[in-house]
């Protein structure tokens, strides 16, 4: 018999479900844990465990999103599009969403199934059944409808596809969105010379004159009491650039970084960008298996060109990579350009969405997802030789 039950918090979590081989840190208690006690005022992670004659078989992260317009929209340039896209969230979106998965990370970081013991459909009508059981108790516990569900990042490639029945019986919807940018480590490459030393002699110029821009500016690794001290200023750096997003539908927690730094120790890498003893700049990585990932990051924006600060951690993270020998860097969506000057590659990938009003068509809804995370033109970089 398939049987699932809903958890509200990690404690409650059963003892298996760590023991299950999930190769991602994403899904283990130590992060959820951290998310748990730092996530943004407007999103509450749940847990589904889905059991086979109460044996643990499967294991789902869910999380209840309150879209609220000024989380949604940051500073932008484009008043009008703010305006036109302000009516239409309020109309279409604002409220309650349900996404299965990791909001705030790009990639599908919120399930895993054993095959052997269930198969996909299974697995994905049983998650289904969870989530109609979360949406009955949000409405009892908050008053509060859920409009949107979606399932989010599938690669091209990703099995999930092939449970095309499901997703129309549910009405869900495929939708591209941007491509997550992952650069793959080649073996050849044994340390950061050898990755440069591969660069043709234009990106080769362009990688020289930004460290030569970095010039004056330390960077180190920050542990637990530095990044207790300093989590106001982390906090501010993040926001210069979360608020320049335009779009975004949430804002961290001021203690995210300390607390994933307590919870995930040595998997969890704070790095910063010191003027003195200032602190200008930092980003951060998760140790994920034999992924590297990459996390948040910010910076003083008066500072940016001046000394190129955005490039070169990007130059930092590949590094940090090529050193540790992990086979891929994770550089998530978004700025694609510059990241694919440095080597990584754009991996297209798709989510399953769908409003709970039959009123409004998918069709709209799409114009939403669109506006709110478009598929940009944009000219793929070469650097090597």
């Amino acid at each position: 018999m398939i049987d699932f039950k809903l958890y509200h918090s990690v404690a409650d979590l059963p003892e298996t479900w760590d023991k299950l081989p999930v190769e991602d840190v994403f899904l283990k208690t130590p992060f959820l844990k951290a998310l748990e006690g730092s996530s943004p005022t407007n999103i509450s992670t749940y847990f589904l465990g889905v059991f086979s004659s109460e044996r643990l078989v499967g294991i789902t992260t869910i999380q209840r999103v309150e879209m609220y317009l000024d989380d949604v929209f940051r500073k932008t340039s484009n008043q009008f599009f703010k305006r036109c896209g302000k009516v239409l969230i309020s109309k279409i979106v604002k409220g309650n969403a349900l996404i299965i998965g990791n909001l705030m990370h790009t990639g599908q970081h919120g399930m895993y199934f054993n095959a052997e013991a269930i198969t996909q459909d299974e697995f994905l009508n049983t998650i289904s059944e969870g989530i109609d059981a979360l949406t009955k108790t949000i409405r009892q516990t908050f008053d509060k409808k859920i409009r949107i569900i979606g399932f989010k990042d599938f690669f091209e490639d990703d099995p999930i596809h092939k449970s095309e029945l499901f997703f129309r019986r549910q009405k869900l919807y495929k939708a591209q969105v941007q491509p997550n940018m992952i650069f793959t480590v080649r073996p050849d490459w044994k340390s950061p010379e050898d990755y440069i030393n591969s660069f043709n002699k234009k990106y080769r110029r362009r990688y020289k004159t930004a460290r030569k821009k970095s010039k004056g500016i330390q960077c180190r690794e920050l542990g637990l009491d530095e990044v207790r001290v300093v989590s106001n200023e982390l906090y501010q750096l993040y926001q210069n650039v979360s608020d320049n997003a335009g779009v975004n539908s949430f804002k961290l927690h001021s203690d995210h970084f300390y607390s994933l730094k307590f919870q995930l120790k040595e998997r969890f890498k704070l790095f910063g960008y010191f003027i003195g003893d200032q602190l200008v700049g930092f980003y951060t990585l998760i140790l994920n298996h034999d992924k590297l990932e990459t996390y948040f990051l910010g910076y003083k924006q008066e500072l940016q060109h001046q000394h190129q600060m955005y490039l070169n951690m990007l130059f930092d993270m590949a590094f940090f990579g090529i050193q540790h020998q992990y086979k891929e860097v994770v550089f998530a969506r978004t700025a694609m350009e510059i990241k694919s000057s440095i080597g990584a590659k754009p991996y297209p990938m798709h989510i399953y969405l769908k409003h709970t009003n039959n009123v409004i068509a998918n069709t709209v809804l799409k114009l939403v997802v669109k506006y709110a995370n478009p598929v940009r033109e944009w000219d793929e970089r070469h650097p090597f030789s």
